[in-house]
């Protein structure tokens, strides 16, 4: 049986945890290490680390963060951000992370997802999707350099264009739902879970279970969790014991 999966996610700026709402004024949360110890502690199935800000201001990914990420925690870890060729995801994996997301720099060179697919293994290639609603409504924009430049493409499109040059997996994210606590965009993550046959992590609205629920129903594999979490709202094994409650299968907490 394959279970969904709860996954944190811990954005990050200059070191720190930051969280917003539609990818704006965001507010410190916390250092990530300690925050991905807590989280690995309380049950996550894997834990995702994105440096918001490393395409905008042109950095290079944190390989120190992955490297101390890798001593303190056990559940696998996906670092994205600022990855703009194989030697850069060459570096975050030598250094403990078990995968690597792209999103800005994909966008800019499609055949980036397929040199990394080659090299390291579809499994290891997460295709970031940051999307917005266009006001026709039915579609969605995909946006970069962390939801701050527009792309011109269509995301449905791009998750198929992706996968089909060798991402293994897709984590999708709603502009419009990021930080709201409302629930995930269910439409968007439908469209893309019908488009594409690789594993949908759902991005952008978790408020509660019930919305997680949701969001596997409608076919996301795996659900993400950041506001609610580094708020202190509820912790990963009470949102997992309310998804076993629900009748959801996840990974039960070891006693």
């Amino acid at each position: 049986m394959a279970f969904k999966r709860v996954i944190p996610c811990l954005d990050v700026d200059n070191g720190r945890v930051v969280k917003g709402i539609n990818f704006l004024d965001l507010r410190d949360a916390g250092d990530p290490v300690e925050l991905a110890e807590r989280y690995d502690h309380g049950g996550a199935d894997e834990i995702v680390f994105l440096d918001v800000t490393a395409t905008s201001s042109h950095r290079s990914t944190a390989v120190e963060l992955a490297s101390r990420v890798a001593e303190r925690i056990f559940v696998p870890f996906t670092i994205g951000g600022g990855i703009r060729s194989p030697e850069d995801a060459q570096g975050v994996l030598d250094a403990g992370a078990d995968k690597v997301a792209v999103n800005s720099a994909a966008v800019a060179d499609p055949t980036l997802i397929s040199r990394m697919a080659d090299r390291f293994g579809s499994q290891c290639v997460v295709l970031a999707v940051d999307a917005r609603e266009r006001a026709s409504g039915g579609s969605w924009e995909v946006f970069t350099a962390g939801g701050r430049k527009e792309s011109g493409r269509e995301a449905i499109e791009w998750i198929r264009e992706g996968v089909r040059l060798g991402a293994g997996e897709i984590l999708l994210t709603s502009m419009d739902r990021d930080g709201t606590q409302v629930g995930y965009d269910l439409d968007l993550l439908n469209a893309a879970a019908k488009a594409v046959e690789v594993p949908i992590i759902a991005s952008g609205g978790a408020g509660s279970p019930q919305h997680m629920a949701a969001a596997f129903e409608t076919g996301a594999d795996a659900a993400l969790l950041a506001s609610i979490l580094h708020d202190g709202v509820t912790t990963v094994e009470t949102v997992k014991n309310a998804l076993l409650a629900l009748g959801v299968d996840v990974r039960p907490i070891a006693a």
